[in-house]
This record gives C-alpha cells, sequence and structure tokens, in this order.
C-alpha cells in the first residue's frame, strides 16, 4: 500500500497552547492535534482530514508560531472513512 507524508501547517500567528500529539501517535480526520492562541486572544483549534501516524512534531507548547509554519508530519493511512 502506498503511504504519503503531509505537513499540518498553522493556520496563523500566535502561540502554542497545548500540543495534543506525540511522534508515533496515531491520529483520525478531523481530530484536534494543536491549539494555538492568536495574537488577539482566540483559540484556533487545529487539525487535518486525513488519518494516519505523525512522523514527527516541529513544535513545543508555548512556543509562538507564524502562519503557514509547519507544526507536524503525518504519514497518511490512505484509509477512506466518514459518515454521512
Amino acid at each position: 500500500m502506498k503511504k504519503s507524508l503531509q505537513n499540518v501547517y498553522s493556520p496563523c500567528d500566535g502561540f502554542v497552547k497545548n500540543v495534543l500529539v506525540t511522534p508515533s501517535a496515531y491520529v483520525y480526520e478531523w481530530e484536534t492535534l494543536f491549539v494555538i492562541e492568536t495574537n488577539e486572544k482566540k483559540e484556533v483549534e487545529v487539525s487535518i482530514g486525513i488519518s494516519g501516524h505523525i512522523t514527527s512534531v516541529e513544535i513545543s507548547q508555548g512556543q509562538n508560531v507564524t502562519q503557514n509554519m509547519v507544526l507536524t508530519t503525518l504519514k497518511d493511512d490512505l484509509e477512506i472513512t466518514g459518515s454521512d
């Protein structure tokens, strides 16, 4: 079965309030991976529409991030899931 690496990017500027994943962890589609507090004090939950294993976590809790910064890399398991 073919595997694909996917980067997860920060959607905004701010700081990382929570890191909810670790390397080698399995994550499901739309599972919250990180919580970022924006410069405007709004919380943004970061998720991705694929499932698979985390291969690396590039940031840590309390770290400042910028929009489009790589937060983590995920190996897509290419499983099609979902519900009606």
